[in-house]
């Protein structure tokens, strides 16, 4: 076996204001658990970071409705957030949260650094201001008409229609998406300004550089942004709840007393952070992992996001890091996400659209959403959700080709081998043709987890459970049991060694049936690993006379009337 590798993974950072739908899970936080797994499960050495970005107006005014302070709504939110990760089995070595004190501290020391290199500036500018609403408005809580592609409802920060970055400014008639106003008025304020057209050329470089492990869809954002050249950007904002604007002098800098850091400033910084804690609650060694002057050089960083995050984590967060001319750790592996659509548009926590994490785990296991959001994986294009969708790989993957197969053979051993594993017989013609598919069919789905195509990884491992299947029908154990009670045997001992290796191969996706299955099996938990030596030691890999249980029946399926209740609750279909 090679030599382990020293592995950080980090995910987008959910956002605090409310539960995350199952298009947010699907594009960056359960690829990034899958990929942990695997890794985990090969012998590598993993550290999963990831935490709540709570900083911002969303927070703010979510917690003005509920008439609650901002913090005990983050607190209350936090709690959420970390119990429906739970729901869905996210082995995070850390959820932590951008709001806590080592990322204040650390993204005032950036801050401060980046002044000192002249790569921060404070300049006067134009902002809206609600006159109805009695404040200056960030960025994308101004909508109005794109001036480029005449969009209805492009926010002032980006439109989501032609993807260009806009000044809130430059729309045309704009107007408050708070309350609705259009009694607004352009106002000077004082804000910082990251100046990040000072690093294009560091940026084109250190991405034609790093782009060669990316996939196109994050290269070609990337390079869309840095063709239309790098602009500055506000740094701050003029809200209440986020990070203080400190100065050298330890104290608020002057004029900046009812500013703070602007979200997407602090936000990825929290990556950082999120790590030094986990380091001080568990005696880990944060530095090794983000310094390369502390051997961050040996550590693979993988990031996993969804496409509109890209460019921030691309440009603007390389730009700090890199900018403060400190040996800060930079991305090797960008996993970039489209879209899950929900019956022809976006899910939207904002709108409600859509089914969310809680409401998920309320209908069905963990196991059976898993399954569906990474068998369908919005990697080359936006992908879909549909109910007959989910229904059919839910039955057809999960209940019939991995299910079935379990409750046959374990069934079968406790029925004519006193549920033991049986021992006699010689190999012949069927286990000459599933060790040739295990040949080929497992070194391929270790390229596709490592190269982090889920897609085809999900379609391999169902390939590898449907050749199973294959091999009961090739080897008939039931049927020579009549005749010859060792060429049974044979059938019987080769079709439970290939449960167990089912059991494996579904930890990375679906791991409470995995584990499910390897506890009915009778096996440790330290034989739990993708050390496949070879498809001969792992057609043997059960001592003969070891005792298995038929676990429970593992998936049930969905029924048409489940399906109808459902569509009528969320939607969908003839309901959309």
């Amino acid at each position: 076996m090679t030599r382990p590798r020293r592995i950080l993974i980090t995910s987008a950072l959910p956002y605090i204001n409310g539960i995350k739908h199952l298009g947010n899970l699907a594009g960056s936080m359960l690829p990034a658990d899958v990929y942990a797994r695997t890794m985990r499960l090969l012998g590598h050495d993993v550290t999963y970071i990831c935490a709540t970005d709570e900083h911002g107006t969303p927070a703010e005014l979510a917690a003005q409705a509920m008439q609650i302070p901002v913090q005990q709504y983050c607190d209350e939110q936090y709690a959420i957030q970390r119990k429906a990760g739970e729901g869905f089995n996210l082995s995070f070595d850390w959820f932590g949260r951008s709001s806590r004190p080592a990322n204040h501290a650390l993204t005032q020391h950036f801050a401060q650094v980046l002044e000192a290199r002249g790569l921060i500036e404070e300049r006067t500018s134009k902002q809206v201001y609600s006159v109805d609403d009695g404040r200056f408005l960030p960025d994308r809580y101004v909508e109005g008409t794109c001036p480029h592609c005449g969009f209805e409802k492009a926010r002032g920060d980006q439109c989501d229609n032609c993807g260009r970055l806009l000044d809130p400014i430059d729309l045309i008639d704009p107007y408050s998406s708070v309350s609705g106003s259009k009694n607004i008025e352009i106002r000077d304020t004082k804000h910082l300004y990251l100046l990040q057209e000072k690093s294009q050329d560091e940026i084109r470089a250190w991405v034609n550089r790093k782009g060669a492990n990316w996939p196109s869809l994050a290269v070609s954002i990337a390079n869309k942004w840095l063709d239309e050249g790098l602009i500055a950007r506000a740094i701050t904002r003029d809200l209440s709840w986020g990070v203080e604007v400190i100065g050298t002098d330890g104290k608020v800098r002057p004029g900046y007393e009812d500013k703070v850091f602007y979200v997407w400033f602090d936000a990825p910084i929290g990556y950082i952070a999120a790590t030094q804690e986990w380091a001080e609650a568990t005696g880990g060694d944060w530095e090794s992992l983000w310094r390369t002057d502390k051997g961050a050089d040996e550590t693979e960083y993988v990031q996993f996001m969804g496409k509109d995050n890209v460019a921030f984590h691309t440009v603007s967060f390389p730009v700090t890091l890199l900018g403060s001319g400190e040996p800060w750790k930079t991305v090797d592996k960008l996993k970039a996400f489209n879209w899950v659509t929900w019956y022809g548009g976006k899910f939207s926590t904002s709108n409600k659209r859509g089914v969310f994490m809680d409401q998920a785990l309320d209908l069905l296991p963990a196991d059976y959403w898993r399954w569906y959001l990474i068998a369908n994986s919005p990697e080359g294009s936006d992908a879909a959700f549909t109910w007959e969708g989910f229904q059919a790989a839910v039955n057809s993957d999960l209940a019939n080709v991995l299910g079935n197969f379990v409750n046959r053979i374990t069934k079968y051993c406790v029925s004519k081998f006193d549920g033991k594993v049986p021992d006699g017989g010689e190999p012949g013609e069927a286990e000459a043709w599933i060790t040739a598919e295990l040949s080929e069919r497992l070194p391929r789905l270790i390229d596709y987890y490592e190269a982090m195509e889920f897609r085809k990884a999900a379609a391999e491992t169902r390939a590898i459970w449907a050749a199973g299947n294959e091999y009961l029908t090739k080897a008939e154990p039931w049927v020579k049991y009549k005749s010859d009670v060792d060429a049974a045997a044979v059938g019987v001992r080769t079709g439970l060694n290939l449960a167990a290796l089912f059991g494996i191969l579904a930890l990375p996706i679906i791991p409470e049936t995995g584990a499910r299955i390897l506890d009915a099996l009778g096996i440790p938990q330290e034989h739990w690993n993708f050390n496949f030596r070879s498809p001969e030691a792992v057609l043997n890999a059960l001592p003969v006379g070891l005792a298995i249980t038929p676990p429970d029946v593992l998936f049930q399926k969905i029924e048409d009337e489940q399906v109808a209740a459902w569509t009528e609750q969320f939607g969908g279909g003839d309901a959309a």
